[in-house]
């Protein structure tokens, strides 16, 4: 019975690997729009203190070649380090418009959504872009994303990133499983379902898309809320995107016990958005269940075989042809153990209710809301 469970999950898990292949190409063969100089837009950058590259993180948002555009800072205390480097790069940069607001404690259960509510009310312009703190681009960008929005049916578009990791080992291994499976998850929804959801590290929208959906307020309460504000567009008729801008998403140095923390935090959220969509990663873990499978039963070899030559194949559409990502190229060899270990965290995140969220502990509601543990 355990060799037949083993082969069926193996089928389905090299079924994903053909389907992983498919979707990376028929990503590419979109041609991009190319660039524009379109209506003008606001950024708005959520910050939480002076993190690792912060500084050049945000000067590639100054350096953008967009006629016109504007940066709103968020922090939540006139305490935080990251004032001192965004004052710094206001100086550097003065025909660049920008603002810094201190919004105080944040009255949402998810913090970063307070401070997008608030910079939104200040943001003088029609299209936004909201963009992680670790977040760093092109001079481009804005211009590849105001190309997209010609179409007036795109009302949000999501951009897929590449992961550059800091000088630690676990987020190493973080970077490559997110260049290899977790783009591979997004590409292949894109192509089944379309896009119902955004991505969290930048998302561009529309301000009437984010009104029409209720704003802010429909997703303050919920950990994923990148998720929800792509699910909620898509539910009210407004075309989501994946973008055909690649942006490098630095997550910096992490300690074993931090980074999974992180992953848990992730994996339990996943769980409670989209409970069947997280049962069926399993399929997503080729080579640990094919190495389980050759163990009980060596005369299966040949599964192994094929799960090792699709696995390659499917690392190279997402990694290689999507992401252009040197990290994966140089450190292939340690695909097996990240597949291994997101395995094993998988199963850890079908238990427990509760996360670890900067320095505070949260608990998940079944419908993906979470809300302080006092």
């Amino acid at each position: 019975m355990l060799v037949v469970t083993l082969l069926v999950l193996a089928a389905g898990a090299l079924i994903y690997q053909v389907l992983t292949i498919v979707a990376a190409i028929r990503y590419r063969g979109v041609r991009p729009p190319g660039l524009s100089a379109g209506p003008p837009i606001s950024i708005l950058k959520p910050l939480a203190g002076a993190e690792d590259s912060l500084e050049e993180n945000l000067r590639s948002f100054f350096e953008q070649r967009y006629p016109a555009f504007e940066i709103l800072f968020a922090v939540r205390s006139a305490a935080d380090p990251a004032i001192d480097i965004v004052e710094r790069l206001q100086a550097i940069y003065p025909g660049v418009p920008s603002q810094l607001i201190v919004t105080g404690e944040p009255r949402y259960a998810n913090a970063k959504v307070y401070s997008l509510d608030i910079m939104l009310d200040a943001a003088r312009h029609d299209l936004v872009v909201m963009a992680d703190s670790d977040i760093r681009v092109m001079p481009d960008m804005l211009a590849a994303l105001a190309a997209e929005f010609e179409d007036e049916r795109v009302g949000m578009a999501t951009c897929p990133y590449r992961v550059v990791p800091g000088r630690s080992f676990w987020s190493t291994l973080e970077a490559i499983g997110l260049n290899t499976e977790f783009l591979s998850g997004v590409l292949v929804a894109r192509m089944l379902d379309g896009m119902k959801f955004a991505l969290g590290p930048t998302i561009a929208a529309r301000r009437e898309t984010l009104r029409r959906i209720g704003g802010f307020d429909a997703v303050k309460d919920y950990l994923a809320e990148d998720f929800m504000l792509g699910n909620l567009a898509a539910k009210h008729g407004f075309g989501v995107i994946l973008s055909s801008y690649v942006i490098d998403h630095h997550i910096g140095a992490q300690s074993f016990a931090a980074n999974l923390r992180h992953r848990l935090r992730w994996m339990r959220s996943a769980r409670r958005s989209r409970p069947w969509g997280y049962a069926g990663q399993v399929f997503t873990h080729p080579l640990p269940i094919a190495l389980l499978l050759c163990t009980v039963s060596p005369a299966w070899w040949p599964v192994l075989a094929a799960v090792v030559a699709l696995r390659a194949a499917a690392i190279w559409a997402t990694a290689g042809h999507v992401l252009r990502d040197p990290l994966t190229r140089r450190r292939w060899w340690l695909v097996p153990l990240q597949d291994a270990f997101t395995l094993l965290v998988w199963c850890a995140g079908f238990f427990g209710n509760t996360i670890q969220w900067r320095g505070r502990r949260y608990w998940l509601l079944p419908d993906g809301r979470f809300e302080l543990v006092q």
